[in-house]
Parts: structure tokens; C-alpha cells; sequence
């Protein structure tokens, strides 16, 4: 008989604190947290099917401090029926709403939204039962939460799901794979492989993935200015920004002095054409590198504005991409202009987040189908002219890369790596993928997986 290699872990909730607020007044502040909560709970019911105690320990614990205090006195009013969530605040004077639309997860109304409003979002698909995941396209699949009989590996992923690989490491799901074959899949009590959670920034590789298909499918071209309507005026010089400059992290735009606080779209009902698209330039495009969100949902927005309608646009990244690959438990949200908030509002799987690992092994072909260009994966991988500094990943387009940087990992080793503990890392030389996902605890150490790759790197080659 198999014996399992999990079980229930008990985990702390408790909540870090300490961060400055910033310039943010109450107001702002409780909408924030009001929008967090009424986000959050209605993705991770509708995209993930998860009870509402489950949302507290998990999405609403070990967050962001800014609005963690706040987040844990707040309250979801939860409407199943009509597939929303409204969360009141300043004491019951006002409140937010989050809508759920079939294909497209939540989307969070704006701060000033009634009721009402719900039914003025776009809708492009229909509903329609989620089927179960039937394991496509590893012809071998290791069972769900089974030993693998290699006692190294088997260790490997047991120290995974302890706090062995970060002291605030908070792991849920661990699947390691070739492109034939399911070499390990486990899951926190809980979680299965239609369990998705949100990837934060692991988005932005998605995100890389459908401007590739856009490049094969639509003419698209990288090298070429992003033609944001905006900044079309004869003297803005954020006219020379590139596709590129984007995908590089390089746009040269003013994003804060940190750009992964996108907080008025994440969480507080803002559009990405209000935000991203107005800032101002700041340095030479191509100089810097930056981690923005901003950069990516610019990519995205760049792509949008070559289609006709905002609806073909919804549509293009599930026909071109993730409906030919099987990533049905996938969710690409959007802000309420229908603006993918590809940054990091996507909710997947670990399957899924496999499968698009498969295709970069694959070099974008799918069953006999190219959904990449040929020189995709060759050309993200390439690392940008402005890097990071040393110490983290280099990068390259909308994907890290650990090249000379690591050197106990194979030099071709590309990642898309995410808040919060969320990790799909490629090896192509190994023909290996590598998914990791967790709810890890902010400001304590979170899981290396550096050192967990490395680890199961070694495993598999004795």
C-alpha cells in the first residue's frame, strides 16, 4: 500500500505590522482594505471553491500590513447567488463590491459603486461547470500526494512543506515535472489540483506569454513603440517606449520608489488607464531597470490597443493561449475597464502553471501546433541591457533568469516568481518544471526556492 506523504500542518495567523502608511488618508486606507477583503474573498470562492474560514486563515492572514489590522476586523457580506461580495466600512457609511464573470475571476468595482453597478461589467463568456482536471498532457502521472519511492525526493518535498526552506513558508502545493511525466504532485490538506490561488507576480510571465502569442497572431512586434493612445503628443517622450522597455522592466517611468505598491488598482477599484498609463517619465527608456507592475499591465494595455474591441481582447488570451494548453482552472482578471491586471491578479493551479512551464520545454509548440514564436523562449531568457542588482536573479522579458548569478543551478534556468511564495521555475537543459505555491508570511523569510530547486536537482540525479 502507498502511504501518503502529507498531512495536516498547523500554521500561525498571526499578522506582521510596522510599515508606514504613506500619504494614504483613513478613508483611502479602510477602502483599501474593505477592497481587499471583498476582492479576495469573492475569487477565492468563485475562482476556487474554498470555505470562508479557509479564506481567513490563507488570503486574509500574513498579509500586506498597511491593511492587515484593518482586513481582520472587516466582515464579507457574500451573495451566491448573483456571484458578488460587499464589504462595508467607515463604519457601514460606504462599502465595496466585487463582481465574479465566468473566464475573468473578480473584478472590483470602483469606490463609489452601488449594487446596481454589478450587472454593467463586461461579460464575453458564458458559464459553465469547470470540469475536473484530467491530468493532460502527462501520459505518467506519480498519484496526488503519494511517496515517489526515491527517498531523496520524497525528503525534499517534505522539508518543502515544513519551514525548513524559509521560516515564514507557508506551502500549499509542490509539483515537479518533465513534459511526459508527473514526477511529484502534492497539496496541503485542503488543496488539489483545481485548488487555484492567486500568483501575484508569477502574472507577469503569464502575461510575457500572451504578448508572445500576439506577436505570432496579431503582428505585434516588440522592438516597436507601444502605442499607448496617451502618449501619442509630438513632444511626449514616452512615445519612444518600446514593447520591450516594457517586457524589460526598463520603461524608464516614475512608479514610486517601490513599484510593486500599485495599491489604487490592486485593491482600491482603480483603472490601469488612470494609473499606469499616466505617469511620467523619469529616466531615458531602456537605462534602468525597475521592477514595476506598472511595465506589465502597460505591455498588456499595448496589446489591447491593437485590437478592434475590447471584447476580442478579453477573448485573445484563452483562445490564442490558455484553452489550447488546458489551463481551464485559470483566471485572468481584470480592472472594470477590461484591463488585465496582469501584474498579478491571475488565479491558476499548480497543473496549470505546469503546462505553461510544458510549452517554454516545448519552445511553444503544443501537440503539433506553435502558440509561441520560435524564438520565444530564447528570447525571454535573454537577459535585458539594464539588470538587477547582484545578489537577486538577473532578468530578462517578464521572467527571471539565474544564469551566472547561481551557479549550482543549470545556466538556462528561467523563473516566474510571485509575493507570497509563488514559484514556476524551467530548466530547459533537465527538460524540467518546478511549481511551487504557498501563502508565506509577510515580512518573515519566505521559501527559497533557489535552495528547494537545488535540492530536488540533486535528488533526482542520484
Amino acid at each position: 500500500m502507498r502511504r501518503r506523504i502529507l498531512s495536516s500542518f498547523v500554521l500561525p495567523l498571526t499578522l506582521f505590522v510596522g510599515v508606514a502608511q504613506g500619504q494614504e488618508d483613513e478613508t483611502t486606507i479602510n477602502s483599501y482594505a474593505a477592497g481587499y477583503v471583498a476582492g479576495y474573498t469573492c475569487s477565492a470562492i468563485f475562482n476556487a471553491n474554498k470555505s470562508e474560514d479557509a479564506i481567513r486563515e490563507h488570503e486574509l492572514s500574513g498579509i500586506y500590513p498597511l491593511v492587515a489590522d484593518k482586513v481582520a476586523a472587516m466582515k464579507a457580506d457574500i451573495d451566491r447567488e448573483n456571484k458578488l461580495v460587499r464589504v462595508a466600512y467607515d463604519d457601514g457609511q460606504r462599502e465595496r463590491i466585487s463582481v465574479w464573470r465566468a473566464r475573468l475571476g473578480c473584478v472590483d468595482l470602483p469606490v463609489g459603486a452601488t449594487l446596481a453597478d454589478a450587472d454593467k461589467v463586461s461579460r464575453p463568456f458564458a458559464e459553465a461547470a469547470l470540469a475536473k482536471d484530467n491530468g493532460e498532457p502527462w501520459q505518467i502521472r506519480q498519484p496526488v500526494n503519494e511517496v515517489t519511492g526515491n527517498l531523496d525526493l520524497d525528503d525534499v518535498i517534505i522539508k518543502g512543506f515544513s519551514k525548513h526552506y524559509g521560516s515564514g513558508a507557508r506551502t500549499t502545493a509542490i509539483l515537479i515535472a518533465t513534459s511526459d511525466k508527473i514526477i511529484a504532485e502534492h497539496y496541503l490538506d485542503g488543496f488539489s489540483p483545481e485548488t487555484s490561488q492567486r500568483t501575484w507576480s508569477v502574472a507577469k510571465s503569464i502575461a510575457a506569454s500572451v504578448v508572445g502569442a500576439a506577436v505570432l497572431h496579431r503582428d505585434v512586434k516588440v522592438n516597436a513603440p507601444a502605442t499607448i493612445a496617451n502618449w501619442q503628443s509630438t513632444l511626449d517622450p514616452r512615445r519612444n517606449i518600446t514593447l520591450e522597455h516594457l517586457l524589460h522592466m526598463a520603461s524608464g517611468l516614475d512608479s514610486n520608489a517601490a513599484g510593486n505598491r500599485t495599491d489604487r488598482v490592486y485593491m482600491g477599484g482603480g483603472r490601469v488607464v488612470d494609473t499606469a498609463v499616466t505617469t511620467a517619465l523619469e529616466v531615458q527608456p531602456g537605462s534602468r531597470w525597475k521592477y514595476a507592475n506598472n511595465d506589465t499591465m502597460l505591455a498588456m494595455r499595448a496589446v489591447r490597443e491593437s485590437f478592434g474591441n475590447s471584447e476580442d481582447f478579453l477573448k485573445f488570451p484563452y483562445e490564442a493561449l490558455l484553452d489550447k494548453i488546458g489551463m481551464q482552472h485559470t483566471f485572468l482578471e481584470t480592472d472594470w475597464n477590461d484591463d488585465f491586471i496582469m501584474s498579478s491578479q491571475v488565479w491558476t493551479t499548480a497543473r496549470d502553471l505546469a503546462r505553461l512551464g510544458v510549452l517554454h520545454l516545448q519552445n511553444g509548440i503544443w501537440q503539433g501546433e506553435r502558440l509561441l514564436p520560435e524564438n520565444w523562449l530564447a528570447y525571454i531568457s535573454k537577459p535585458a541591457p539594464a539588470q538587477p542588482n547582484e545578489g537577486a536573479p538577473g532578468y530578462g522579458a517578464q521572467w527571471w533568469l539565474y544564469n551566472e548569478r547561481f551557479p549550482e543551478l543549470p545556466n538556462d534556468t528561467i523563473a516566474a516568481r510571485g509575493n507570497r511564495g509563488q514559484y514556476l521555475v524551467i530548466i530547459p537543459s533537465k527538460n524540467l518544471v518546478v511549481v511551487r505555491r504557498g501563502y508565506d508570511m509577510a515580512g518573515q523569510q519566505g521559501f527559497s526556492e533557489h535552495d528547494f530547486v537545488r535540492d530536488v536537482l540533486a535528488a533526482l540525479e542520484k
